[in-house]
């Protein structure tokens, strides 16, 4: 009998830190890694969210068997409420995991409307044709797991998010133990975490960031307020530990922060001692040396936490002279500027601000070079593909399995929407398949690149001109005085002037020799857009949209 080819196609995840989404195919059976988003970058205006294009998913939903998920982070599961409109089944995660996802189906309407199984490392499933171990990976949220997939023709391991931290807060280690034995047994296929590809050594411990905080509580004369990442319990466990050490009480603010700390304690993976934390209506009757903040908005997002403080518009605490921040967090690539404004607002208002350029209050999550040679020289696989990463930190990857031995032919830089097929014994890249973005703007989804984005880019450069023109139905005439309005358009002239002569080209326009006797409206406001658009570049030199309004009478 002769094998089917199996299928490795990054739906994200590839070129781009986000949205990382990977589909591994044999025959009639798909099984779907990880549905996660990537937040907008200052170019997509007004956009929401940005999913992974998952319509080889959809086109192909009967062959979906299962969506494993290897951890909580929204990079890889935020996509899963929109995912699970189109398609069904089985979304399968470790408890913390789970956990974070119902939250987040919750406030879809999904809630209890999704088949969820709940897994853990050392644990194994089998599903269709694949039977998937699950293996524990140290990474900057709980519960991790990386994947060893058993198919027809070969194992594949998918290390998920990981570093290799010999001492981590939960005492978790990512098993390089159990990876080796794979390595032993043979493995077909390495797709591995790229993130940190172009960091020499090894990451620092997370440890580390708890002596640094443990020197800022001792230091601050007022109040400490620690920004960070929701999702980073293992992070949030140390300002806890170090608050309760230097005997603060603590508060804890912004919504995403609330929740995640709520669920992580009622699932046991963060310890709180009673009466340590205190609500955010109370922080007013604190000593502001007894008080440490916990708040969203190491990203500089416009209405988080931390935003709002440094704004004087929070409803329970200002910042002030006496506070120290701490922003405990890297910039995500397209964030820095928006964090640089939320930091020279802090200071403005007096703060003592401590971020990572200053001091070590942050280590990455993700395994740096030496630590990915680690994970290829036990794993050794035959063909090994970088994910998770820009195409740079792909680039190194694929240097590094270079070094450690592996032949050039056998390793697979690819972009989104690759398909790779091995039949056990070689591998190449065949077709591709649809693989773009989903960009989400309110309730709505869709494509929005080629026209949405374009035009509200347009209007915030250049602004909006609006022609309402009233002619007669039967000959297409002027029945009134057309009306010309400038909105968000920049012009070192008269305005008003500009809009008396904008008034008299569209006139003009109108009783030209061509525009006689036009009565269909979508060719009268074609000539009008068009002859207005020239006069207005003529006269500025500048190219806002035109928008006429034809009403007939």
């Amino acid at each position: 009998m002769t094998l089917n080819k199996l299928k490795v196609v990054p739906l994200g995840g590839l070129g781009a830190i986000g949205k990382n989404m990977t589909v591994v195919e044999y025959g009639d059976s798909m099984l779907l890694i990880d549905a996660g988003l990537m937040f907008p970058d200052e170019e997509m205006l007004g956009i929401d969210l940005v999913l992974p294009d998952f319509t080889y998913v959809i086109e192909n939903k009967e062959k979906l068997k299962g969506i494993i998920l290897t951890h909580g982070h929204e990079d890889h599961v935020g996509a899963l409420p929109y995912l699970l409109r189109e398609v069904h089944a089985p979304v399968m995660g470790t408890r913390l995991t789970l956990g974070l996802v119902n939250g987040k189906l919750g406030e879809h309407g999904m809630q209890g409307k999704v088949q969820t199984e709940e897994v853990s490392a050392g644990s194994k499933r089998t599903v269709g044709p694949f039977q998937v171990e699950f293996m524990s990976a140290c990474h900057s949220i709980p519960d991790g797991v990386g994947l060893a997939i058993r198919t027809p023709v070969g194992m594949v391991v998918h290390t998920g998010d990981f570093k290799l931290d010999r001492n981590p807060i939960d005492g978790r280690p990512t098993d390089v133990k159990r990876l080796a034995e794979l390595g032993e047994e043979g493995v077909l296929l390495l797709l591995s975490d790229s993130t940190n590809a172009e960091s020499p050594g090894r990451t620092k411990p997370e440890r580390s960031v708890g002596d640094t905080l443990d020197k800022i509580f001792a230091q601050a004369p007022g109040r400490v307020i620690v920004a960070s990442f929701a999702s980073h319990i293992h992070r949030i466990q140390q300002v806890v530990d170090t608050a309760a050490a230097h005997g603060r009480n603590l508060a804890v603010v912004g919504r995403s922060m609330t929740r995640n700390v709520n669920i992580a304690q009622n699932l046991g993976y963060l310890s709180v001692p009673e009466g340590l934390i205190v609500k955010p209506q109370h922080i007013a009757q604190i000593p502001p040396e007894a008080l440490a903040v916990l708040s969203t908005g190491s990203q500089g997002e416009p209405m988080s936490a931390l935003a709002r403080m440094a704004a004087h518009d929070h409803q329970w605490m200002d910042v002030g002279k006496g506070d120290t921040v701490v922003i405990s967090a890297r910039p995500v690539p397209g964030n820095e500027k928006s964090v640089s404004r939320t930091i020279n607002r802090l200071f403005a208002a007096g703060a003592e601000v401590i971020y990572e350029s200053r001091a070590d209050v942050h280590v990455s999550g993700h395994a740096a070079a030496e630590e990915l040679r680690t994970i290829l020289e036990v794993v050794k696989p035959r063909f090994f593909m970088p994910v998770h990463g820009e195409y740079r930190h792909q680039h190194f990857h694929a240097e590094i399995a270079m070094s450690a031995g592996m032949r050039e032919e056998h390793i697979f830089v690819m972009q989104n929407g690759d398909v790779l097929e091995t039949d056990g014994q070689t591998a190449t890249i065949g077709d591709r398949v649809e693989a773009g973005m989903i960009f989400v703007d309110g309730l709505a989804t869709g494509d929005f690149r080629d026209v949405v984005l374009r035009d509200r880019h347009h209007l915030s450069t250049d602004g909006i001109v609006t022609v309402v023109v009233v002619v007669r139905a039967q000959d297409g005439t002027l029945a009134a005085e057309p009306e010309v309005t400038f909105r968000g358009f920049v012009h070192s002239g008269d305005l008003e002037d500009l809009a008396d002569a904008s008034r008299q080209e569209v006139v003009d326009a109108l009783r030209s020799d061509g525009a006689r006797h036009m009565t269909d409206a979508s060719v009268l406001k074609s000539h009008v857009h068009d002859r207005l658009q020239r006069f207005i570049r003529k006269e500025t030199r500048r190219r806002p949209m035109i928008m006429p309004v034809i009403v007939e009478v």
